[in-house]
């Protein structure tokens, strides 16, 4: 779990970590599924696709079970995402030359959105 870690690496004793997480977790104010919950709403909403978060959340400790409930949208809700988090970047005009869009393509691509769905937005594709 990422909160131990944190406080391990700050000089924490293990054992009272554990202790205080372990009481934590019983009392029901920390979970996975919130975490995961508050962590995916935030990465959508700052322009991040469902393949970043993914890694970004197993990177944190997570297990896909608990994270894939919170990916699960509508490609059209994804296009969206991903169309905000471009036209922030590059504005609303089309790419003038096939370098622009290969531009476009890795930008959004690293922010963690599906090849597929990059295709379909950079040629122009709509249909959801």
């Amino acid at each position: 779990m990422e909160l131990r870690r944190k406080l391990c690496a700050r000089g924490h004793a293990e054992t009272d970590v554990d202790r205080v997480l372990e009481d934590l977790v019983d009392r029901g104010l920390l979970r996975e599924e919130r975490m995961a919950e508050a962590y995916v709403a935030e990465r959508v909403r700052k322009g991040f696709g469902p393949i970043r978060i993914r890694l970004e959340l197993r990177q944190r400790g997570l297990v896909d079970q608990v994270i894939e409930p919170y990916l699960e949208r509508s490609p059209r809700e994804w296009l969206d995402s991903m169309c905000a988090a471009h036209d922030k970047r590059f504005g609303r005009a089309l790419a003038a030359d096939v370098k622009e869009r290969a531009r476009r393509a890795r930008f959004l691509e690293n922010r963690g959105f599906p090849v597929e769905l990059i295709a379909r937005f950079l040629n122009g594709k709509d249909d959801f």
